[in-house]
């Protein structure tokens, strides 16, 4: 298959390394800094740099970008892509996305599959991808109005680079698990480094200190982007984790011993039952 990937941050460059050390598929790689592109073809990540002819014979295409740029793109690019052509993408929000892009490829002749695999670090340009980003990691498929072909062949593709379990979901369920899964540690990592305490963490820290701050290491652009498109969801991630925050402080201010021992009780018992 030709695949053309468009965005080759993190992901998109990630997805194209994959692509071409464990496939045989012909990778296509676009991005707006076309010297990021020429670097991946460089690289032997990509076989192609991507121009408007060779969008054309795209069998599947990859969209790595923000969520606004991912549908004005699909729109602006909908006439140079071949009939039956499959669009997905790697968003991190679904619902602001999946019925405007189901419209637009299926008024061009275009079958759209959301789909979004968690893998990731905390850095976020070409240069932290990697081919082996993706072994072993969960993938999401949101199929949308598509039918089953691409759904089934958007799936083996991501088992083929590497992916472990795939998820089926729609819209809706994913940006709910995903504001608690994702968005909500990125916010509690934000949160927990603005602490006076933290610039003096050195020499006082260890694995507790690393494992929760790790993804405050953020860019903020995109994540500006995300946070606002899982508005609601997000927000009630986030009352949850306070009410819960309250009630630990509550039991700590009053010296109950045995609520507190009951709450860290049930977080112990949650844990081990995930």
């Amino acid at each position: 298959m030709n695949i053309a990937i468009v965005g080759l941050g993190i992901i998109g460059g990630s997805l194209a390394k994959a692509f071409t050390a464990y496939t045989d598929h012909t990778v296509i790689g676009i991005n707006r800094s076309r010297e990021t592109a020429e670097r991946a073809f460089k690289d032997g990540a990509i076989h192609e740099v991507g121009t408007e002819e060779s969008l054309k014979k795209a069998d599947v295409v990859y969209m790595c970008t923000y969520p606004e740029h991912i549908v004005s793109y699909v729109r602006e690019n909908a006439d140079n892509l071949k009939k039956g052509c499959i669009i997905t993408d790697v968003c991190g929000i679904k619902t602001g996305i999946c019925g405007r892009l189901t419209e637009i490829c299926e008024m061009s002749g275009l079958r759209y599959v959301g789909s979004h695999p968690m893998a990731g670090k905390e850095k976020f340009s070409y240069d932290a991808s990697e081919a082996e980003l993706f072994q072993n990691a969960n993938y999401i498929v949101v199929p949308c109005s598509a039918d089953e072909e691409a759904v089934e062949t958007v799936s083996r593709l991501a088992k083929e680079i590497g992916c472990g379990m795939i998820r089926i979901a729609t819209p809706e369920e994913h940006d709910k698990m995903i504001a608690f899964t994702s968005q909500l540690p990125h916010v509690l990592a934000c949160a927990y480094v603005m602490s006076p305490c933290c610039p003096n963490h050195k020499g006082f820290s260890a694995g507790s200190y690393r494992d929760v701050s790790r993804v405050a290491a953020i860019n903020e652009n995109l994540w500006t982007d995300l946070f606002l498109s899982n508005k609601k969801p997000l927000s009630d991630e986030i009352s949850v984790l306070i009410e819960n925050l309250t009630t630990f402080r509550n039991a700590i201010d009053s010296e109950n011993e045995e609520e507190l021992r009951e709450l860290l009780k049930k977080s112990r018992l949650i844990k081990q039952n995930d």
